[in-house]
């Protein structure tokens, strides 16, 4: 049976909400097939809803891991947080941002169960939920801003993998990504070995291992 891809009529008319089909998303990130294959490329969905581009992109991510390193439960473990945590998405409806990021946790864990069993500690998943916790936001992309109480400017964390299983992590305003952008002329991301736009963190943290990623603030995940 068909997926859906309106849920009511009224947020359809309040929001604009309806959701491109899978075949349609599939087509769409065929278009940049090579980028959804690379583990450390960037996505941000600004309309995400229930996820149904980002967990495409986590799909094919997490096929080209474990066809690299799918032997080795550690090199499996720290490609797979860095696939997650390149991923990024806002929506306006907080019914939306709890099923993304369920759906995203969900399928990796479904994946990392199938191919080496139980967790070993609660460590990894709880690294997992608190990278989405971070990465899908409740928020409206047009002002930039979180939604519901006390609403304050979107601020994402980069998270890179760095030797050891060692990640570091560095937070970015979404204002300033997007603007100071435009206003230096030049890409956020470019190819260009000169001149590439390299905005300043508002905060960094130091180097943790990935596993411990859930201890660097208190996470609520539902």
């Amino acid at each position: 049976m068909a997926e859906t891809q309106v849920k009511t009529k009224s947020r359809v008319a309040d929001y604009g909400e309806v959701y491109t089909a899978p075949r349609e998303v599939k087509a769409m990130l065929d278009l940049v097939k090579q980028e959804t294959e690379r583990i450390e490329s960037r996505f941000l969905e600004p309309a995400c809803g229930n996820g149904n581009f980002l967990i495409e992109v986590l799909t094919r991510k997490l096929a080209k891991i474990a066809a690299r390193y799918g032997k080795s439960r550690l090199e499996y473990e720290r490609y797979a947080v860095s696939a997650i945590a390149s991923l990024y998405g806002i929506d306006i409806l907080e019914d939306n941002v709890h099923e993304c990021r369920s759906r995203l946790y969900n399928y990796f864990t479904d994946q990392y169960i199938d191919r080496f069993g139980m967790f070993r500690s609660d460590n990894l998943p709880n690294t997992v939920k608190y990278i989405l916790n971070r990465n899908i936001v409740w928020g409206d992309a047009l002002t930039l801003q979180t939604v519901g109480e006390n609403p304050k400017p979107i601020v994402f964390s980069e998270w890179s993998l760095l030797n050891g299983g060692m990640v570091k992590r560095r937070d970015f305003s979404f204002f300033e990504l997007l603007y100071q952008s435009e206003n230096n002329s030049m890409p956020l991301f470019s190819d260009a070995s000169e001149d590439v736009f390299i905005p300043e963190p508002e905060k960094e943290f130091p180097p943790v291992h990935y596993l411990k990623i859930w201890q660097m603030e208190a996470a609520v995940y539902d």
